[in-house]
């Protein structure tokens, strides 16, 4: 079984892209909606949140306002809510990857924004990396309507910039053309990863094996 890494910023289309990969049949493990279910009511990791930041949770309910409030105003508490929630992604990564191996899968995707940031590219055999020009990301982020500029450029911040992730992929699909043009980068990987060879990974562009 082989492993395809997807990680790209906040905005860059990297939704989009498993979406398209899910739907050409490929399973895919969601480290956001992992996140997501951690933390949905009575999830299992709001009892260590609600240490972590006192009166965020109320009757088993997280505030994700007063969560992300604490996170962009004092790193530590980002720090200690990554401490607490990617062991638990981990895990249920590993678990998601015994399956997939168990069903005899061919390819598997792992959908995970801090692909790099978390070591994960060293279990991929190949790493694609989602891209658009930064006044593009922008746009989408901030027509979503979930956060002001400033908490956008916060989390600019904290994340690896485009160009360090884009250096380190073997793969850059770029977003910020078309629907059209995106599609056609997926089916072009999406041959390449069926023909498993190095010749065919030698003529994709990006960095061949």
């Amino acid at each position: 079984m082989r492993v395809l890494g997807l990680t790209g910023g906040i905005g860059m289309g990297k939704s989009t892209m498993a979406a398209l990969l899910r739907r050409a049949g490929l399973r895919v493990f969601d480290a956001d909606a992992e996140v997501r279910a951690l933390q949905a009511p009575h999830g299992r990791a709001l009892p260590a949140i609600e240490r972590l930041v006192p009166g965020c949770v109320r009757n088993g309910v997280l505030d994700r306002a007063v969560l992300r409030r604490a996170a962009l105003a004092e790193p530590a508490v980002m720090r200690g809510l990554e401490g607490i929630l990617h062991p638990l992604v981990r895990a249920a990564r590993t678990r998601f990857l015994e399956r997939a191996r168990r069903d005899g899968c061919r390819w598997v995707v792992l959908d995970i924004p801090l692909l790099f940031e978390t070591g994960a590219e060293r279990i991929c055999d190949r790493v694609v990396v989602v891209s658009a020009p930064a006044p593009i990301q922008r746009a989408r982020v901030l027509k979503r309507g979930t956060m002001t500029s400033a908490q956008l450029d916060a989390v600019l911040a904290r994340q690896m910039p485009d160009a360090a992730r884009r250096r380190r992929a073997d793969i850059v699909i770029e977003t910020g053309l078309s629907r059209h043009d995106t599609l056609r980068q997926v089916r072009r990987l999406l041959r390449a990863m069926h023909a498993a060879s190095p010749a065919a990974w030698a003529a994709y562009r990006g960095k061949p094996a």
